[in-house]
């Protein structure tokens, strides 16, 4: 068995309480509006798509409203998915109820950085998808909240004198593109949007991930409260390391995202070695040169 990260039951009803609340959601219409872009740049239509596990409906609603994508549902766990204005499915990140090749489209909007068994999810979506069907997922990566996790670790290490996980380690880019190709995805591409947001005071920045439901689910967090002291020292190291002129502070977020396809044979394969019809130096303009030789040696 796998090593398990998150508590998610516990993630369920912090998603839960951030919705009563009312939700933080400037990150995920940020991600909503990016993901219809790149949903509409791809020159073919989508007869059926899956928003799987957002914890809002804001992607669901903005791929409605792309012309080449015919019908969205949301996949989430009910609480959630009540509340959706498009179709829903009660439904698990890591237990997909899907059919295999039942979907076109597959798309996750900050969702999928909290799945314990991460390979397991890509090989389900995977099999969900019809072959030549697109998986397209945001991620909150590995460079957000450094500017937290420093002043935090800081702090307790200096009024307790140990240290405990405060914020979850997010996923790194690096490793992703490997764990699609592990799950029999082809095609793999990845890139980062980093951007900082400002705040009036760091428990302003607490308030938010609060309203996000991203406050600490890991299971080896501790279970006692934070001590009031180490609250207050990471508040004051925020503010005298990660502070402007004007007194806000700052707070790296990182988003990552994933695209990969189905294999089909439609797909660009990678030419067989030895079967280029050129050349290098001719294609160059240049003189090849045989191994070992300097320039200016008789050929």
């Amino acid at each position: 068995m796998s090593h398990l990260l998150f508590d998610r039951p516990l993630l369920r009803r912090r998603l839960a309480r951030a919705a009563r609340l009312g939700p933080a959601d400037f990150l995920l219409d940020r991600v909503a509006e990016d993901m219809a872009d790149r949903v509409m740049a791809v020159r073919r239509t989508f007869a059926r798509a899956v928003d799987l596990g957002t914890p809002t409906d804001a992607v669901a609603r903005a791929l409605a409203g792309a012309a080449n994508v015919e019908q969205v549902f949301r996949a989430a766990p009910l609480e959630l998915g009540l509340h959706s204005a498009c179709p829903a499915v009660v439904a698990d990140e890591e237990a997909l109820p899907f059919a295999d090749g039942a979907l076109d489209l597959v798309v996750s909007g900050l969702s999928l950085q909290h799945v314990n068994d991460l390979p397991g999810t890509f090989a389900q979506v995977r099999r969900a998808l019809k072959p030549d069907g697109l998986f397209l997922a945001a991620l909150i990566g590995g460079a957000s909240l450094t500017e937290l996790r420093e002043a935090f670790a800081a702090a307790e290490t200096e009024v307790t004198g140990g240290l405990s996980p405060r914020v979850a380690p997010f996923a790194d880019v690096r490793d992703l593109g490997g764990l699609l190709q592990r799950a029999g995805l082809a095609l793999p591409v990845s890139d980062t949007d980093r951007f900082t947001v400002r705040y009036s005071s760091p428990f302003a920045l607490l308030a938010d991930l609060r309203r996000m439901g991203a406050t600490n689910a890991l299971l080896e967090r501790r279970k006692v409260p934070l001590p009031r002291a180490v609250l207050l020292r990471a508040a004051e190291l925020y503010l005298e390391r990660f502070s402007d002129p004007d007194g806000r502070v700052r707070a790296t977020f990182e988003i990552v995202w994933l695209s990969a396809w189905v294999p089909h044979e439609s797909q660009q394969k990678p030419a067989r070695p030895g079967s280029a019809r050129m050349r290098l130096a001719d294609a160059l303009g240049t003189v090849e040169l045989k191994s070992g030789a300097m320039p200016g040696d008789p050929t």
